[in-house]
């Protein structure tokens, strides 16, 4: 996968200046966010409405180099896990995948709620929430 490039598609405005800010999960505090969307993108936005849910993936751009090794939650008392087994920011690849629902879609801008990223935080991809996709069945959980 030498050369895999991912492109922003878009970037975030929370009002959230720094990383101590954001809350550990963005559902938890259901915060409203826009993400702008930029211009050659604006087309793939046909469709959307308010009411929808949206799995958004964006960069943790400020998260720092990665730990294979993590307390869940940055709460010391709780026992280090394999990052793969947590949500946090300190990844080989920084991605974040987050469950939003939308608001309000008005010329290239989408208000959401749930999302947890700093200002200027890059969007690199929307998808619908489908729940007979997402959610497991009785015999997958």
């Amino acid at each position: 996968m030498a050369g895999a490039r991912l492109e922003p598609i878009g970037v975030i405005h929370s009002g959230l200046s720094d990383t101590s800010q954001a809350p550990r999960q963005g559902r938890e505090a259901g915060l409203l966010a826009q993400i702008e969307i930029f211009p050659p993108w604006r087309p793939g936005l046909e469709g959307l409405a308010p009411g929808r849910w949206l799995w958004v993936i964006y960069h943790f751009h400020l998260a720092g180099p990665p730990k294979l090794k993590v307390h869940p939650r940055r709460d010391p008392s709780r026992p280090l896990t394999g990052v793969f087994n947590t949500r946090s920011p300190r990844r080989p690849n920084p991605l974040a995948l987050c469950l939003v629902r939308l608001e309000e879609v008005q010329d290239g801008l989408l208000t959401v709620r749930g999302l947890e990223a700093v200002e200027g935080t890059p969007v690199i991809d929307i998808k619908p929430y489908i729940p007979r996709l997402d959610q497991p069945g009785e015999d997958e959980a």
